[in-house]
Protein backbone atom coordinates (compact mmCIF):
# COMPACT_ATOMS: atom_id res chain seq x y z
CA UNK A 1 0.00 0.00 0.00
CA UNK A 2 1.32 3.46 -0.49
CA UNK A 3 2.41 5.50 2.71
CA UNK A 4 0.94 8.65 3.97
CA UNK A 5 4.73 9.91 3.67
CA UNK A 6 4.39 10.09 0.16
CA UNK A 7 1.66 11.84 -2.23
CA UNK A 8 0.03 10.36 -5.21
CA UNK A 9 -2.39 13.10 -7.05
CA UNK A 10 -3.42 15.53 -9.34
CA UNK A 11 -3.76 18.55 -10.65
CA UNK A 12 -5.83 21.19 -11.92
CA UNK A 13 -6.79 24.87 -12.21
CA UNK A 14 -10.25 26.52 -11.56
CA UNK A 15 -10.86 28.30 -15.35
CA UNK A 16 -9.78 24.37 -16.93
CA UNK A 17 -11.82 22.47 -14.62
CA UNK A 18 -15.27 24.13 -12.90
CA UNK A 19 -17.19 26.22 -15.86
CA UNK A 20 -20.16 27.83 -14.26
CA UNK A 21 -19.03 30.71 -15.28
CA UNK A 22 -21.96 33.26 -14.21
CA UNK A 23 -23.28 31.06 -11.49
CA UNK A 24 -22.54 31.50 -7.29
CA UNK A 25 -22.08 35.01 -7.75
CA UNK A 26 -19.06 34.55 -9.61
CA UNK A 27 -17.53 37.48 -11.43
CA UNK A 28 -16.04 37.72 -14.86
CA UNK A 29 -12.20 36.69 -15.18
CA UNK A 30 -10.21 37.07 -18.55
CA UNK A 31 -10.91 33.60 -19.42
CA UNK A 32 -14.60 34.12 -19.23
CA UNK A 33 -14.54 36.49 -22.34
CA UNK A 34 -12.57 35.27 -24.81
CA UNK A 35 -14.27 33.14 -27.67
CA UNK A 36 -13.93 29.54 -29.29
CA UNK A 37 -11.68 28.98 -32.39
CA UNK A 38 -12.06 26.67 -34.79
CA UNK A 39 -9.46 24.52 -32.66
CA UNK A 40 -10.09 25.55 -29.15
CA UNK A 41 -13.20 26.01 -26.99
CA UNK A 42 -14.60 29.22 -24.85
CA UNK A 43 -14.21 28.95 -20.90
CA UNK A 44 -17.48 28.81 -19.90
CA UNK A 45 -17.93 25.16 -19.56
CA UNK A 46 -14.44 23.69 -18.19
CA UNK A 47 -15.56 20.07 -17.48
CA UNK A 48 -18.26 21.29 -15.47
CA UNK A 49 -16.36 19.94 -12.00
CA UNK A 50 -18.44 22.83 -10.09
CA UNK A 51 -21.50 20.22 -10.32
CA UNK A 52 -19.18 17.27 -10.30
CA UNK A 53 -16.89 17.15 -8.19
CA UNK A 54 -17.88 14.68 -6.03
CA UNK A 55 -18.14 11.90 -9.11
CA UNK A 56 -14.14 13.32 -9.80
CA UNK A 57 -12.98 13.05 -6.80
CA UNK A 58 -14.88 9.48 -6.30
CA UNK A 59 -12.48 9.16 -8.94
CA UNK A 60 -9.45 9.97 -7.92
CA UNK A 61 -10.20 8.06 -4.61
CA UNK A 62 -11.05 5.17 -6.95
CA UNK A 63 -7.68 5.48 -8.26
CA UNK A 64 -5.73 4.98 -5.03
CA UNK A 65 -4.88 9.22 -4.79
CA UNK A 66 -4.37 10.90 -1.52
CA UNK A 67 -3.59 14.76 -3.03
CA UNK A 68 -5.10 17.04 -5.20
CA UNK A 69 -3.33 20.63 -6.06
CA UNK A 70 -6.85 22.67 -7.33
CA UNK A 71 -7.54 26.19 -7.56
CA UNK A 72 -9.55 28.45 -6.27
CA UNK A 73 -10.69 31.59 -8.70
CA UNK A 74 -9.94 35.03 -7.62
CA UNK A 75 -13.26 36.22 -9.29
CA UNK A 76 -15.36 33.64 -7.62
CA UNK A 77 -14.28 34.81 -4.51
CA UNK A 78 -14.09 38.17 -4.75
CA UNK A 79 -15.73 38.97 -8.21
CA UNK A 80 -14.51 42.16 -8.85
CA UNK A 81 -10.53 41.37 -7.77
CA UNK A 82 -10.77 44.27 -5.36
CA UNK A 83 -14.53 44.65 -4.10
CA UNK A 84 -16.64 42.34 -1.84
CA UNK A 85 -15.78 39.15 -1.31
CA UNK A 86 -18.53 36.75 -2.14
CA UNK A 87 -19.86 34.30 0.50
CA UNK A 88 -21.52 31.99 -1.86
CA UNK A 89 -18.31 31.46 -3.64
CA UNK A 90 -16.39 30.78 -0.52
CA UNK A 91 -18.90 28.04 0.99
CA UNK A 92 -18.47 26.19 -2.62
CA UNK A 93 -14.50 25.96 -1.72
CA UNK A 94 -16.03 24.93 2.15
CA UNK A 95 -17.40 21.92 0.64
CA UNK A 96 -15.35 21.23 -2.13
CA UNK A 97 -12.33 20.97 0.28
CA UNK A 98 -14.64 18.91 3.16
CA UNK A 99 -15.00 16.10 0.05
CA UNK A 100 -11.70 16.36 -0.45
CA UNK A 101 -10.89 15.45 3.38
CA UNK A 102 -13.46 13.08 3.56
CA UNK A 103 -12.04 11.11 1.00
CA UNK A 104 -8.79 10.90 2.39
CA UNK A 105 -7.29 12.96 -0.10
CA UNK A 106 -5.07 16.08 1.23
CA UNK A 107 -5.71 19.42 -0.52
CA UNK A 108 -2.81 21.70 -1.96
CA UNK A 109 -4.52 25.47 -2.69
CA UNK A 110 -3.12 27.32 -5.64
CA UNK A 111 -4.63 30.68 -5.39
CA UNK A 112 -4.04 32.10 -9.03
CA UNK A 113 -3.74 30.54 -12.14
CA UNK A 114 -3.18 33.15 -14.99
CA UNK A 115 -7.23 33.71 -14.70
CA UNK A 116 -7.08 37.33 -13.51
CA UNK A 117 -10.57 39.38 -12.80
CA UNK A 118 -11.78 41.50 -15.80
CA UNK A 119 -12.04 44.55 -13.91
CA UNK A 120 -8.56 43.98 -12.42
CA UNK A 121 -7.58 43.75 -16.19
CA UNK A 122 -9.40 46.03 -17.92
CA UNK A 123 -8.78 48.87 -14.94
CA UNK A 124 -5.37 48.24 -13.72
CA UNK A 125 -3.69 46.59 -16.33
CA UNK A 126 -3.20 43.20 -13.84
CA UNK A 127 -0.03 42.56 -12.05
CA UNK A 128 1.51 45.54 -14.04
CA UNK A 129 0.14 47.79 -10.88
CA UNK A 130 0.73 48.07 -7.51
CA UNK A 131 -3.07 48.30 -6.68
CA UNK A 132 -3.07 44.53 -7.72
CA UNK A 133 -0.81 43.50 -5.92
CA UNK A 134 -2.65 44.88 -2.45
CA UNK A 135 -6.14 43.16 -3.66
CA UNK A 136 -4.09 39.71 -4.62
CA UNK A 137 -2.74 40.08 -0.59
CA UNK A 138 -6.15 40.73 0.39
CA UNK A 139 -7.45 38.30 -1.45
CA UNK A 140 -4.86 35.55 -0.66
CA UNK A 141 -4.85 36.34 3.10
CA UNK A 142 -9.30 35.87 3.17
CA UNK A 143 -8.57 32.68 1.31
CA UNK A 144 -5.76 31.43 3.91
CA UNK A 145 -7.81 32.82 7.07
CA UNK A 146 -11.07 30.76 5.89
CA UNK A 147 -8.88 27.59 5.29
CA UNK A 148 -6.05 27.44 6.97
CA UNK A 149 -7.61 24.95 9.75
CA UNK A 150 -7.97 22.11 6.60
CA UNK A 151 -5.43 23.18 4.11
CA UNK A 152 -2.16 22.26 4.96
CA UNK A 153 -0.24 22.99 1.51
CA UNK A 154 -0.32 25.85 -0.21
CA UNK A 155 0.82 27.43 -3.76
CA UNK A 156 0.42 31.12 -4.82
CA UNK A 157 1.06 31.27 -8.55
CA UNK A 158 1.01 28.21 -10.72
CA UNK A 159 4.34 28.17 -12.89
CA UNK A 160 5.63 31.78 -11.44
CA UNK A 161 8.71 31.73 -13.91
CA UNK A 162 6.36 32.52 -16.69
CA UNK A 163 6.05 35.67 -15.52
CA UNK A 164 9.32 36.22 -16.82
CA UNK A 165 9.06 35.65 -20.10
CA UNK A 166 6.88 37.40 -22.84
CA UNK A 167 3.95 35.24 -21.47
CA UNK A 168 3.83 37.40 -18.50
CA UNK A 169 1.51 40.15 -20.41
CA UNK A 170 -0.79 37.52 -20.85
CA UNK A 171 -0.78 35.38 -17.97
CA UNK A 172 -0.41 38.29 -15.67
CA UNK A 173 -3.51 39.72 -16.72
CA UNK A 174 -2.43 42.79 -18.77
CA UNK A 175 -4.68 44.08 -22.08
CA UNK A 176 -2.58 46.95 -23.80
CA UNK A 177 0.88 46.87 -21.81
CA UNK A 178 3.94 47.01 -24.24
CA UNK A 179 5.95 43.56 -24.70
CA UNK A 180 9.35 44.94 -23.53
CA UNK A 181 12.45 43.54 -21.25
CA UNK A 182 11.38 46.74 -18.64
CA UNK A 183 7.72 45.55 -18.56
CA UNK A 184 8.19 41.58 -18.11
CA UNK A 185 10.59 41.96 -15.14
CA UNK A 186 8.25 45.08 -13.28
CA UNK A 187 5.28 42.10 -14.03
CA UNK A 188 7.85 39.43 -12.13
CA UNK A 189 8.88 41.51 -9.99
CA UNK A 190 5.42 42.76 -8.42
CA UNK A 191 4.29 38.82 -8.48
CA UNK A 192 7.14 37.94 -6.23
CA UNK A 193 5.77 40.75 -4.12
CA UNK A 194 2.79 39.20 -3.77
CA UNK A 195 4.40 35.87 -3.36
CA UNK A 196 6.12 36.78 -0.44
CA UNK A 197 3.81 38.61 1.88
CA UNK A 198 1.55 35.73 1.26
CA UNK A 199 4.42 33.67 2.30
CA UNK A 200 5.38 35.32 4.61
CA UNK A 201 1.73 35.72 5.85
CA UNK A 202 1.16 31.75 6.04
CA UNK A 203 4.73 31.34 7.96
CA UNK A 204 3.36 34.21 10.27
CA UNK A 205 -0.34 32.84 11.44
CA UNK A 206 -0.56 29.28 10.42
CA UNK A 207 1.69 25.85 10.57
CA UNK A 208 0.85 25.20 6.70
CA UNK A 209 3.50 25.13 4.37
CA UNK A 210 4.40 26.67 1.32
CA UNK A 211 6.96 27.03 -1.57
CA UNK A 212 7.13 28.40 -5.03
CA UNK A 213 6.88 26.79 -8.31
CA UNK A 214 8.04 26.96 -11.25
CA UNK A 215 7.14 25.53 -14.91
CA UNK A 216 10.82 23.70 -15.12
CA UNK A 217 12.12 22.58 -18.01
CA UNK A 218 15.78 21.73 -18.44
CA UNK A 219 17.31 23.86 -22.15
CA UNK A 220 20.25 21.86 -23.25
CA UNK A 221 23.10 23.93 -25.33
CA UNK A 222 22.03 22.90 -28.91
CA UNK A 223 26.10 22.11 -29.07
CA UNK A 224 29.39 22.83 -27.04
CA UNK A 225 30.22 25.87 -28.58
CA UNK A 226 30.98 28.41 -26.18
CA UNK A 227 28.17 30.71 -26.99
CA UNK A 228 25.54 28.06 -26.55
CA UNK A 229 26.54 27.33 -23.10
CA UNK A 230 26.59 30.70 -21.95
CA UNK A 231 22.96 31.78 -23.33
CA UNK A 232 21.36 28.18 -22.20
CA UNK A 233 23.16 29.44 -18.30
CA UNK A 234 21.92 33.09 -18.90
CA UNK A 235 18.71 31.29 -20.03
CA UNK A 236 18.27 29.62 -16.52
CA UNK A 237 19.40 32.67 -14.39
CA UNK A 238 16.79 34.66 -15.49
CA UNK A 239 14.28 32.89 -15.55
CA UNK A 240 14.51 29.97 -13.03
CA UNK A 241 17.70 30.44 -10.51
CA UNK A 242 16.80 34.12 -10.30
CA UNK A 243 13.48 33.09 -8.36
CA UNK A 244 14.78 29.99 -7.13
CA UNK A 245 17.10 32.19 -4.83
CA UNK A 246 13.92 34.25 -3.73
CA UNK A 247 12.10 31.51 -3.05
CA UNK A 248 14.82 30.24 -0.78
CA UNK A 249 15.75 33.75 1.53
CA UNK A 250 18.52 34.46 -0.76
CA UNK A 251 17.26 37.51 -2.38
CA UNK A 252 17.34 37.82 -6.50
CA UNK A 253 20.18 36.58 -8.09
CA UNK A 254 22.82 39.23 -8.51
CA UNK A 255 23.16 38.78 -12.16
CA UNK A 256 19.94 39.76 -12.66
CA UNK A 257 19.86 42.62 -10.31
CA UNK A 258 22.36 43.94 -11.94
CA UNK A 259 21.21 43.79 -15.27
CA UNK A 260 18.09 45.28 -13.86
CA UNK A 261 19.80 48.23 -12.50
CA UNK A 262 21.90 48.74 -15.34
CA UNK A 263 19.33 48.69 -18.33
CA UNK A 264 15.80 48.93 -17.17
CA UNK A 265 13.86 51.39 -15.22
CA UNK A 266 11.53 49.25 -12.81
CA UNK A 267 9.28 50.18 -9.77
CA UNK A 268 11.52 48.11 -6.52
CA UNK A 269 11.34 49.89 -3.08
CA UNK A 270 13.80 48.67 -0.54
CA UNK A 271 10.34 47.55 1.22
CA UNK A 272 9.78 45.42 -1.48
CA UNK A 273 13.11 44.13 -1.62
CA UNK A 274 13.30 43.06 2.48
CA UNK A 275 9.71 41.39 2.02
CA UNK A 276 11.32 38.95 -0.66
CA UNK A 277 14.49 38.64 1.93
CA UNK A 278 12.40 38.01 4.73
CA UNK A 279 11.14 34.63 2.73
CA UNK A 280 11.52 31.23 2.73
CA UNK A 281 9.98 27.49 1.18
CA UNK A 282 8.84 24.47 3.23
CA UNK A 283 9.41 22.75 -0.29
CA UNK A 284 10.14 23.90 -4.10
CA UNK A 285 7.57 22.96 -6.64
CA UNK A 286 7.18 22.43 -10.44
CA UNK A 287 5.61 21.18 -13.10
CA UNK A 288 7.28 19.49 -15.60
CA UNK A 289 6.82 17.75 -19.16
CA UNK A 290 9.69 18.50 -21.44
CA UNK A 291 13.07 19.60 -22.06
CA UNK A 292 14.15 22.09 -25.22
CA UNK A 293 17.73 23.18 -26.43
CA UNK A 294 18.72 26.56 -27.20
CA UNK A 295 21.38 27.78 -30.14
CA UNK A 296 23.15 31.57 -29.90
CA UNK A 297 23.51 31.68 -34.12
CA UNK A 298 20.22 33.39 -34.36
CA UNK A 299 19.18 35.66 -30.96
CA UNK A 300 20.15 39.03 -31.83
CA UNK A 301 23.10 41.19 -29.62
CA UNK A 302 21.81 42.93 -26.82
CA UNK A 303 18.37 41.26 -26.42
CA UNK A 304 17.15 40.23 -22.76
CA UNK A 305 17.41 37.01 -21.83
CA UNK A 306 14.44 36.36 -21.31
CA UNK A 307 13.65 36.29 -24.99
CA UNK A 308 16.56 34.25 -25.90
CA UNK A 309 13.77 31.25 -26.47
CA UNK A 310 12.02 33.07 -29.13
CA UNK A 311 14.85 33.55 -31.29
CA UNK A 312 16.92 30.63 -29.86
CA UNK A 313 15.05 27.40 -29.87
CA UNK A 314 15.73 24.51 -31.80
CA UNK A 315 15.12 20.91 -32.17
CA UNK A 316 16.90 18.40 -30.25
CA UNK A 317 17.02 15.06 -31.71
CA UNK A 318 18.18 13.22 -28.72
CA UNK A 319 14.62 13.21 -27.11
CA UNK A 320 11.58 11.60 -28.46
CA UNK A 321 8.72 14.04 -29.82
CA UNK A 322 4.83 14.40 -29.10
CA UNK A 323 2.18 15.88 -31.89
CA UNK A 324 2.90 19.22 -30.24
CA UNK A 325 6.61 19.26 -30.95
CA UNK A 326 7.76 18.83 -27.48
CA UNK A 327 10.72 17.21 -26.29
CA UNK A 328 10.30 13.77 -23.80
CA UNK A 329 12.82 13.54 -21.42
CA UNK A 330 12.70 11.26 -18.50
CA UNK A 331 16.19 11.89 -17.54
CA UNK A 332 15.51 15.64 -17.88
CA UNK A 333 13.24 15.14 -15.15
CA UNK A 334 15.65 13.14 -13.03
CA UNK A 335 18.04 15.87 -13.90
CA UNK A 336 15.68 19.00 -12.27
CA UNK A 337 14.92 17.42 -9.40
CA UNK A 338 19.02 17.06 -8.79
CA UNK A 339 19.30 20.96 -9.80
CA UNK A 340 17.18 22.12 -7.34
CA UNK A 341 17.45 20.02 -4.24
CA UNK A 342 21.31 19.61 -4.29
CA UNK A 343 21.66 23.37 -4.50
CA UNK A 344 19.07 24.45 -2.30
CA UNK A 345 18.62 21.28 0.04
CA UNK A 346 14.91 21.68 0.09
CA UNK A 347 12.06 19.39 -0.04
CA UNK A 348 11.19 18.86 -4.20
CA UNK A 349 7.61 18.52 -5.17
CA UNK A 350 6.52 17.65 -8.87
CA UNK A 351 3.05 18.91 -9.13
CA UNK A 352 2.83 18.34 -12.60
CA UNK A 353 3.23 16.17 -15.12
CA UNK A 354 1.95 14.38 -18.20
CA UNK A 355 1.34 13.92 -21.92
CA UNK A 356 -1.07 15.56 -23.65
CA UNK A 357 -2.51 14.04 -27.07
CA UNK A 358 -5.44 13.50 -28.97
CA UNK A 359 -7.70 10.87 -28.13
CA UNK A 360 -11.02 9.54 -29.33
CA UNK A 361 -13.58 7.25 -28.17
CA UNK A 362 -15.59 4.86 -29.62
CA UNK A 363 -18.71 5.24 -27.41
CA UNK A 364 -18.16 1.62 -25.84
CA UNK A 365 -14.88 0.45 -24.75
CA UNK A 366 -11.73 2.38 -23.03
CA UNK A 367 -8.98 4.15 -24.51
CA UNK A 368 -6.27 1.84 -24.95
CA UNK A 369 -3.38 4.98 -23.85
CA UNK A 370 -0.53 2.52 -23.71
CA UNK A 371 1.92 5.69 -24.45
CA UNK A 372 0.45 7.43 -21.52
CA UNK A 373 1.21 4.77 -19.34
CA UNK A 374 5.09 4.49 -20.54
CA UNK A 375 5.01 8.11 -20.27
CA UNK A 376 4.23 8.36 -16.62
CA UNK A 377 5.96 4.98 -15.83
CA UNK A 378 9.20 6.78 -16.92
CA UNK A 379 9.01 9.92 -15.48
CA UNK A 380 8.21 8.16 -12.13
CA UNK A 381 11.14 5.25 -12.63
CA UNK A 382 13.32 9.30 -13.26
CA UNK A 383 11.53 10.39 -10.01
CA UNK A 384 12.86 7.06 -7.97
CA UNK A 385 16.36 7.09 -9.45
CA UNK A 386 16.22 11.08 -7.88
CA UNK A 387 15.56 9.56 -4.41
CA UNK A 388 16.80 6.36 -4.19
CA UNK A 389 20.23 6.72 -6.02
CA UNK A 390 21.02 11.17 -5.89
CA UNK A 391 19.31 11.00 -2.19
CA UNK A 392 17.10 13.91 -3.12
CA UNK A 393 14.19 14.34 -0.76
CA UNK A 394 10.86 14.54 -2.79
CA UNK A 395 7.49 14.95 -0.81
CA UNK A 396 5.28 13.52 -3.87
CA UNK A 397 4.15 13.22 -7.30
CA UNK A 398 1.26 14.77 -8.86
CA UNK A 399 -0.35 14.43 -12.31
CA UNK A 400 -1.57 16.79 -14.62
CA UNK A 401 -5.63 16.72 -15.31
CA UNK A 402 -5.61 12.75 -15.20
CA UNK A 403 -9.36 13.72 -15.59
CA UNK A 404 -9.55 15.06 -19.29
CA UNK A 405 -9.75 19.15 -19.12
CA UNK A 406 -9.17 21.79 -21.77
CA UNK A 407 -5.20 22.65 -22.17
CA UNK A 408 -3.67 25.92 -21.18
CA UNK A 409 -4.68 27.31 -25.01
CA UNK A 410 -8.15 25.50 -24.37
CA UNK A 411 -7.98 22.98 -26.35
CA UNK A 412 -10.27 19.57 -25.49
CA UNK A 413 -8.82 17.47 -27.83
CA UNK A 414 -4.93 18.04 -26.36
CA UNK A 415 -5.71 15.40 -23.87
CA UNK A 416 -3.81 14.27 -20.83
CA UNK A 417 -6.01 12.49 -18.39
CA UNK A 418 -6.28 8.94 -17.45
CA UNK A 419 -10.29 9.65 -17.21
CA UNK A 420 -11.88 10.74 -20.66
CA UNK A 421 -14.14 13.38 -20.44
CA UNK A 422 -17.13 13.19 -22.85
CA UNK A 423 -16.94 16.53 -24.70
CA UNK A 424 -14.89 18.32 -27.72
CA UNK A 425 -14.40 22.16 -28.50
CA UNK A 426 -17.25 22.48 -29.86
CA UNK A 427 -19.99 20.24 -28.25
CA UNK A 428 -20.36 20.14 -24.60
CA UNK A 429 -22.28 16.46 -24.98
CA UNK A 430 -22.60 14.52 -21.76
CA UNK A 431 -19.26 14.80 -19.79
CA UNK A 432 -19.93 11.37 -19.32
CA UNK A 433 -16.66 10.15 -17.35
CA UNK A 434 -14.71 7.30 -18.63
CA UNK A 435 -11.71 5.59 -17.51
CA UNK A 436 -8.87 4.74 -19.90
CA UNK A 437 -6.83 1.76 -19.71
CA UNK A 438 -4.03 4.19 -17.75
CA UNK A 439 -6.70 4.69 -15.06
CA UNK A 440 -6.17 0.89 -13.73
CA UNK A 441 -2.68 0.39 -14.79
CA UNK A 442 -2.10 3.49 -11.66
CA UNK A 443 -4.34 1.92 -9.55
CA UNK A 444 -2.70 -1.29 -9.82
CA UNK A 445 0.65 0.97 -9.56
CA UNK A 446 -0.73 2.58 -6.49
CA UNK A 447 -1.58 -0.62 -4.29
CA UNK A 448 1.76 -2.24 -4.70
CA UNK A 449 4.16 0.72 -4.27
CA UNK A 450 5.12 1.95 -1.51
CA UNK A 451 8.35 4.96 -1.25
CA UNK A 452 10.28 4.85 2.22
Amino acid sequence: MTTKKFYWGDSSSSMQTEGAWNEGGKGLSVYDVREATETTSDWKHGIDRYHRYEEDLDLLQEMGMNFYRFQTSWSRINPMGDGEFNEEGLRFYDQYIDAMLDRGIEPMLCLYHFDMPLHLAQNYEGFMSKHVIDAFVDYGKKVVDRYKHKVKYWVTFNEQNLYSTPLALLYGGTLNTADTAENIHQIAHNIMVAHAKIANYIHETTDGKIGGMLAYSNMYPATNHPKDVLVAREWDEFVNQHLLDAFCGHGYSKQVRTYQQQHLKLEISEEELAEIAKQSSDYLAFSYYCTGSISHKNIPTGIAPNYYLTYGEVENPFVSDNPWNLGIDPLGFRDIINKMYQKYHVPIFPVENGIGTQETWDGQNPIQDDYRIFYHEQHIKAMMDAITIDGCEVLGYLGWGLIDLPSSKGDMEKRYGMVYVNRGNHELRDMKRVPKKSFNWFKEFLQTTEVK
